[in-house]
């Protein structure tokens, strides 16, 4: 492939062990990963023209928590630096625009989450629509749950399907030495577990993971300085449905990942491998259905979200791992999404290709 000046490629991706509770600072976590994944590609921090971190003041428990991280991977000069209130995917989508203006050739994604400073179940209440569903005092498994109930009712799936994606997610998870949460389940050992939110079991919901994840991303000729196969992002889209899942037509599908996914062009052509956020089990149905999967794509060989959920992090290890998988294994197209708010509110796609 003889690149275009405009043509982008993820060159290196680093991602720290998850942890349930770390003693680490997000700081301290930042640091790491992106000293990782600086002296992966071989270059020195200066050469990097453009840095944009994605991490969640409530789940630091203070305001601006961004700025100390800055700190931890040091710009240069320091005004180089942009933050999303996002996961470190989003990051990586303004750091891939930031690219296309031409002036820099490098830039780096970091997402960090520590998410056991607080309770998952309930921290992003205080998130939702501040007049609406904020007074309910419901959360995101709740909100989760009453979607899985409606893909069962619209006989779209049952429980034993939830059950299976998290059998299949944990034995992948097997070969992945960041992966939290693996091993053999049986489908039928685990539906006879007791529900958190009918009709979701423990295993249906994402464990709690403290981590940080960078992904550094090189324009053009200066890709293959850093790196011997590339993933050039040929196609990249993010959608946003309405925050409300009451006014929306139907939550057993997701219209804003089709949309994405069409914008993106993953209709092109057949992709290999795909790393899915899905945070919950049933999800993964729905996306994959969403983004027009066929059986001939690898899903989630990582073990996706259900064997690590870094909340800030996780879209970004998405990106990495599809990444990887052309770097390190040799595919030739890969896609990865991420999702954000309640069932399935926000998705971002983006798909990657190697040089044939």
């Amino acid at each position: 492939m003889a690149p275009s000046e405009n043509d982008i490629a993820i060159v290196g991706f680093a991602q720290l062990p998850p942890e349930r509770r770390t003693n680490l600072t997000e700081s301290d976590l930042v640091l790491r990963s992106t000293r990782e994944v600086i002296a992966q590609v071989g270059i020195d921090k200066s050469e990097i023209g453009f840095t944009v971190s994605g991490s969640c003041d409530y789940l630091s428990g203070q305001g601006f928590s961004f700025v100390q991280n800055t700190d931890a991977y040091g710009m240069v000069p320091a005004i180089n630096e942009s933050h999303v209130e996002m996961d470190g995917a989003w990051a990586m989508y303004e750091a891939y625009v930031r690219l296309l203006q031409g002036d820099i050739d490098i830039a780096m994604a970091v997402g960090v989450g520590k998410n056991s400073n607080s309770d998952p179940s309930t921290l992003f209440t205080v998130e939702f629509d501040p007049y609406y569903l904020t007074p309910l005092g419901t959360d995101t498994w709740t909100l989760a749950a009453l979607q899985a109930r409606a893909l069962i009712d619209s006989g779209k799936a049952t429980e034993r399907d939830f059950a299976e994606v998290v059998a299949r997610n944990r034995a992948n998870a097997k070969s992945n030495p960041f992966a939290q949460v693996k091993g053999d389940y049986s489908v039928d050992e685990l539906l006879a577990a007791d529900y958190v939110r009918n009709p979701l079991r423990r295993h249906d919901l994402p464990p709690t993971t403290d981590q940080a994840a960078a992904v550094i991303l090189a324009r053009g000729k200066r890709a293959y300085d850093l790196c011997e196969r590339p993933a050039w992002i040929t196609g990249i889209d993010h959608r946003i449905e309405a925050h409300l899942p009451t006014v929306r037509k139907d939550i057993t599908t997701s219209v804003s990942t089709r949309i994405a996914a069409e914008a993106a062009g993953v209709g092109k052509g057949p992709i290999d491998v795909a790393e899915i956020h899905a945070p919950f089990s049933f999800q993964e149905l729905i996306l994959c259905e969403s983004l027009g999967l066929d059986a001939s794509t690898e899903v989630n060989p990582s073990g996706g979200a259900l064997a690590a959920h870094s909340v800030m992090t996780v879209g970004l290890i998405r990106v990495g791992e599809a990444a990887n998988q052309i770097i390190k294994n040799g595919k030739n197209r890969t896609l990865a999404h991420t999702t954000s708010g309640p069932c399935l509110q926000q998705n971002l796609v983006c798909v990657l290709e190697g040089d044939q």
